[in-house]
């Protein structure tokens, strides 16, 4: 018979021993990742696939990836709409249908769309992984887009924008946008409802017939697959998927400078929004495995240097973060943080500050191996699910990379020593290549930022 105790312990008396505090257990050893089956094809309409066995569950997840930028004033909003009403209905299917179909296979099938993609993700059982890659053809070479169901997506989504253009995220991500890459296409995420109303059913469907190419995109599939029959499958139920030329990709970003930072006022805001940026390199550069170490150790992850000192230490914020964004050939790192007005510019100097202090002070042994081993656990959990996995690969489709990269990487990031940690902190985290905005309340902010310096003000949000 247990006898439980009515003594109560605390954590931290749990947490030592006679002798001290208990010894927090060593690492164990990172193992190998599994030996996928997998195929890195393209088909005859020019459509790349990567196709990777991983039968941990029967259930498949596939990932359509189509370049899809467009340089006319009006392909934001048309291209938004087009992503709305993809999946209402075709010559075959209505979209009772589709749901209907998409319902007895345990499946689901969404549309995004942004300046670079147009995405379509799917899901379901893998033995009905016929019917899905039927349904996604069906869609990509006859959709209708029927005048109605134009109208009242639009509709929808001129009330959605109207929220979100309203919402502090969604200011400081337009500004950073407009401040870091100025009337370049990338910076045109959000339409504007005015534009939304101005689309017509026929330019959707031009808009289709002219961009939702397969030449160029990519398609991911994983699960409980066997790849060689899915790419044959591929090749006979997207055989019917062809066009001229190829999908359009975004045009290359300038190369980001630092500088100072702008101060976009919002008049009444109780909170403001921190947002910095700074060039960095791309996933395929012999360094980046070095940067990734070192941005967990400034921002990255919860023990990071910065949020222990803006977070935990000053309580500037609930949670500061950096990481990357990718953008085709390029990249960037961003660091976040959202703080109440009257400590704002103390946040700003705090974070400089470590900035500066990543490259002078460089990280140690144990930061270094913290951050490493969290670098390795997150990749390899991240990519332990057939959803992560998708999502992984198709994050990776823009630069060329597949399976190999994913697989090679934990590899890469042990390599990785304190010299290249502290090379990459003075390459890469210098204060003077980051620039960036601060969303706020000017009559509160103005003044101090002032008097911070480096940074110039903008005209109100």
């Amino acid at each position: 018979m247990s006898v439980t105790s009515s003594t109560h312990r605390t954590a931290e008396e749990i947490g030592r021993t006679a002798r001290g505090p208990r010894p927090v257990p060593e690492l164990g050893e990172q193992r190998a990742a599994a030996d996928l089956s997998h195929v890195d094809t393209v088909l005859a309409n020019g459509l790349r696939v990567l196709a990777v066995r991983k039968a941990t569950v029967p259930l498949v997840e596939v990932r359509l990836w189509i370049p899809f930028a467009g340089d006319d004033e009006l392909h934001p909003a048309t291209a938004e709409v087009l992503a709305e009403t993809l999946l209402t209905g075709t010559a075959k299917r209505d979209r009772v249908a589709i749901d209907t179909e998409l319902a007895l296979i345990g499946g689901e099938i969404g549309v995004g769309v942004d300046p670079e993609r147009l995405s379509i993700s799917g899901n379901a059982l893998a033995s009905g992984l016929p019917t899905l890659l039927d349904v996604f053809a069906d869609t990509l070479t006859g959709a209708s887009y029927v005048d109605t169901e134009v109208a009242r997506e639009s509709e929808r989504l001129v009330e959605r924008l109207a929220v979100a253009r309203t919402q502090p995220r969604t200011i400081a991500r337009e500004a950073l946008q407009k401040h870091r890459y100025g009337s370049h296409p990338a910076t045109r995420e959000v339409p504007h409802a005015e534009d939304i109303v101005k689309v017509t059913p026929e330019g959707v469907r031009a808009l289709h017939t002219a961009s939702v190419l397969p030449r160029g995109a990519t398609m991911v599939i994983v699960g409980d697959i066997d790849p060689d029959k899915v790419i044959g499958d591929l090749e006979r139920v997207l055989g019917g998927w062809a066009g001229d030329g190829s999908a359009k990709v975004l045009a290359p970003l300038p190369e980001l400078a630092g500088g100072d930072v702008l101060f976009v006022p919002r008049p009444g805001a109780v909170q403001s929004q921190i947002r910095l940026s700074a060039q960095t390199v791309p996933r395929t550069d012999p360094r980046y495995a070095a940067l990734q170490v070192t941005n967990f150790v400034f921002g990255g992850y919860f023990s990071s240097r910065l949020v222990e000192n803006i977070r935990e230490d000053k309580g500037y914020t609930y949670g500061a973060h950096s990481g990357f964004e990718f953008t085709g050939s390029s990249a960037v790192v961003n660091v976040d943080a959202d703080t109440a007005s009257d400590v704002t510019a103390a946040a700003l100097l705090e974070t400089r500050y470590e900035f500066g202090r990543l490259g002078l002070v460089p990280p140690t042994e144990s930061e270094v191996e913290s951050a490493r081993q969290y670098a390795i656990g997150s990749l390899v959990t991240s990519t332990a699910s057939q959803t992560g996995l998708a999502g992984q690969l198709t994050a990776l489709a823009s630069t060329g990379l597949g399976f190999d990269w994913v697989a090679a990487h934990p590899e890469r990031l042990a390599a990785v020593t304190v010299d290249d940690v502290a090379q990459a902190a003075l390459d890469f985290f210098a204060p003077g290549r980051f620039t960036g905005v601060v969303v706020g309340d000017a009559e509160l902010l103005g003044p101090k930022l002032t008097a911070l310096g480096g940074v110039t003000v903008g005209e109100p949000s």
